[in-house]
């Protein structure tokens, strides 16, 4: 163990990696439901290119926190032999995939805050964390373009698509909050210059938030309130659907292998 490992409280170290590797799980299998069930081919394809991405990020995150945990647990056994209480995911990935501008407006959102926080982890102390951040990072920054663009096009489009993705904004902003609220956790990754402190990624996030919206014409809410709660495992009634279908087959055939 080196001298940074030594130093650092073990125990939030494994709870941050859940945090990273969860919420591209949840928001992996989220996209995932879309596959043969996109507009078009062409989302279809991309839609899936982006559960794969999150799923290979969520085996780096999982596994890292397997290895600092070290009781013997995989990524897999992270992922499918927990229960809800025990995931460490933002409340705004599990939010229902509604039509599809919910689902893009969610990506959006969600992307904006994971390339700021990728950024930020490239400079992290620990080696395997900025490994891992330089890796998902590629991939999310053309999550990000691809996202912004989509919202851009449909908020700026006809009468209806511009209805659809500021109720969608509407809807999700709430969720929003609970990216930037900093506990012991953070505060330990950020003393240790692991990771940052969620709040200092909120300006610029906003100022992406604010770009966008504004070429897309959606009007981004005023209100302050922030659902909170999923950091510490007390989810939405969303998150046990979503595990009984991801966690379905492991659950019924124990060490079941492909």
């Amino acid at each position: 163990m080196g001298a940074l490992e030594a130093s650092v409280d073990r125990a939030s170290l494994f709870e941050f990696a859940l945090r990273m590797g969860d919420n591209t799980l949840i928001l992996g299998h989220r996209v995932s439901e879309w596959c043969g069930h996109s507009p078009v081919l062409e989302e279809d394809i991309a839609l899936a290119n982006t559960a794969l991405d999150l799923i290979g990020q969520t085996q780096m995150w999982l596994g890292l926190g397997g290895e600092i945990e070290g009781k013997g647990r995989t990524a897999d056994s992270l992922a499918y032999l927990r229960d809800a209480a025990a995931f460490r995911n933002l409340l705004l990935v599990e939010r229902p995939n509604g039509d599809f501008g919910q689902t893009l407006m969610r990506q959006f959102l969600f992307d904006a805050w994971h390339l700021d926080m990728l950024k930020a982890l490239e400079r992290s102390a620990d080696s395997r964390v900025a490994e891992i951040a330089a890796k998902a990072g590629r991939e999310v920054a053309y999550h990000l373009e691809r996202s912004s663009d989509l919202v851009i096009r449909l908020g700026d489009g006809t009468d209806e698509s511009h209805r659809r993705m500021q109720a969608a904004l509407d809807d999700l902003w709430p969720y929003t909050g609970e990216m930037f609220l900093a506990d012991a956790v953070d505060a330990a990754m950020a003393e240790a210059g692991i990771a940052p402190d969620p709040a200092s990624l909120k300006p610029h996030w906003q100022a992406v938030i604010g770009e966008v919206m504004g070429e897309a014409t959606l009007t981004v809410p005023d209100s302050g309130y922030s659902h909170k709660g999923g950091k510490r495992g007390v989810h939405t009634e969303h998150l046990g659907y979503i595990l009984a279908d991801l966690q379905f087959l492991q659950r019924a055939y124990p060490g079941a292998k492909w």
